[in-house]
């Protein structure tokens, strides 16, 4: 196998750097918050417009909808128009829904903006980590992408907060008409409403950050793009990337075709497997649907709405592992441990359900274990890896390609869970996670390069490379 080369090291501007990339990660927090406000108002909802099984249902999955359209937007709106007005795009779009959703006076109004919410997310899960991983330096992208892996995981501890806080103070009262209902009677309104906040942040803190360097080079403005690399890592390292850019011969758009060419076929299959796989291991029948596991399991309610609390902050936690070690110890390495972990994990805990331990806390310590597992593997290593092996001209087409395959296993792993712990039962679904949880490892091991260190072009040079060496190989 051909090696990647390395790159030269400077000092570079950590405060700006981190600033920036904290901006962009705001993405992954509405994302996250969005994604786990919903567990606490869909009771509440159902009451107040008195739903049937089939409305209560679209309301929680129509914004999946959104996401598909927006993820298929985003890409060819993120090569055409830059990556910065995109995520500002997402932002307009998630600050509409909150204060819509918050306000609406039908069902028909209340799911019209969870479908621009939708739209918000699916453009965000894509483009953001996506400007991270062209902003940060080669030795920090990991870093500076698994930020968005981290704010991600504290949108949706935040939403479990606010909706229990919110939840036990129903029986406030409010002189100002329009609080009452918002903050007591329909406090449903005010947990979807109180996005705003973040979203008015991320909106206005994406006015003063810059574009991506690597866009404005494929526009043909390297001067923009030398002053801004300049910035973060001094003119040495701006030199050298602006060198090694145009020596990749990329200029303006280029079709999503090439994507699909012999040079990078092997980046696509990790570009569709590894987010499809991400999903389907189960992380989302563990965060969706915690509290129903944690009952099997023999918790109370209450109890399992506290472990679905305990599950959230585990998530964090291990993400800062994921954080401080990714662009020291490499991409493979992380994942070999955090994948083996979880098929471990998921085994265990299928075994201890068909024997019966459902008694003391050991089913819930597994499932932490597995939370743990995937907060420093799966879950930010996988938009590290797909933000950074597409050629540059199609990166941002080719990426939303591969996030649409995480959304395509998030829905079937949505739509399937309740079906298989009815049908299947709680022992049989975990094995199942466990068995598509697996081929990961071989991923790992047979397709995936470690990317640790080395720049974007140096990545796209390694395709091209391995192709020449391959067809050299078999003449």
């Amino acid at each position: 196998m051909i090696a990647l080369t390395n790159q030269p090291t400077n000092k570079v501007n950590k405060s700006y750097l981190y600033l920036v990339c904290l901006v962009a990660a705001l993405g992954g927090f509405l994302f996250g918050f969005d994604t786990a406000v919903i567990s606490g108002t869909v009771s509440l909802v159902k009451n107040d417009f008195a739903l049937d099984a089939l409305q209560e249902g679209w309301f929680v999955s129509c914004a999946l909808l959104g996401c598909i359209v927006g993820v298929s937007v985003s890409g060819k709106l993120s090569d055409t128009y830059g990556r910065k007005l995109v995520q500002i795009i997402s932002a307009v779009l998630f600050l509409a829904s909150a204060i819509g959703c918050m306000f609406s006076t039908t069902f028909t109004t209340l799911i019209a903006f969870r479908l621009v919410g939708g739209l918000g997310i699916g453009v965000a899960s894509m483009v953001s980590p996506l400007y991270i991983s062209e902003f940060a330096p080669p030795r920090y992208r990991g870093t500076m992408v698994s930020l968005y892996q981290l704010a991600l995981t504290v949108g949706i501890v935040l939403a479990y907060f606010s909706n229990a806080y919110l939840a036990s103070h129903t029986t406030d009262t409010f002189e100002n008409e329009t609080l009452q209902p918002i903050f007591s009677t329909q406090v449903w309104r005010g947990m979807l409403g109180l996005g705003a906040l973040p979203a008015g942040v991320f909106l206005l803190a994406l006015l003063v950050v810059p574009e991506s360097p690597r866009w404005l080079l494929l526009r043909g403005q390297e001067q923009k793009a030398r002053e801004i690399l300049t910035r973060i890592d001094g003119p040495v390292s701006a030199q050298n990337e602006i060198e090694a850019f145009n020596a990749t011969g990329d200029e303006g758009e280029s079709n999503l075709s090439e994507v699909f060419t012999p040079t990078y076929r092997r980046a696509l299959w990790i570009g569709l497997l590894l987010p499809f796989l991400s999903q389907v291991c189960g992380i989302n029948a563990v965060i969706y649907y915690g509290p129903r596991i944690l009952e099997q399991a023999g918790f109370t309610l209450n109890n399992a709405l506290g472990g679905q609390v305990t599950i959230g902050l585990v998530n964090v936690a291990f993400t800062f592992v994921a954080i401080f070690t990714i662009d020291k110890w490499g991409r493979k390495p992380l994942l070999y441990v955090g994948v083996g972990g979880a098929v471990l994990s998921l085994l265990i805990i299928g075994l201890l359900f068909q024997m019966g331990v459902t008694s003391g806390p050991w089913i819930l310590l597994f499932i932490l274990a597995f939370i743990a597992c995937f907060a420093f593997s799966f879950g930010p290593v996988c938009w590290v890896v797909v933000s950074e092996i597409f050629p540059n001209a199609i990166r941002g087409k080719a990426m939303a390609l591969a996030t649409l395959s995480l959304w395509v296993g998030n829905f079937l792993v949505g739509q399937l869970t309740p079906f298989l712990l009815e049908e299947v039962g709680s022992a049989g679904t975990f094995w199942l996670f466990a068995l598509c949880c697996s081929p990961a490892l071989w991923i790992t091991w047979k397709l995936i390069p470690e990317t640790k260190g080395y720049s974007l072009e140096a990545i796209e040079a390694y395709w091209k490379d391995t192709y020449r060496s391959d067809r050299t190989t078999h003449l």
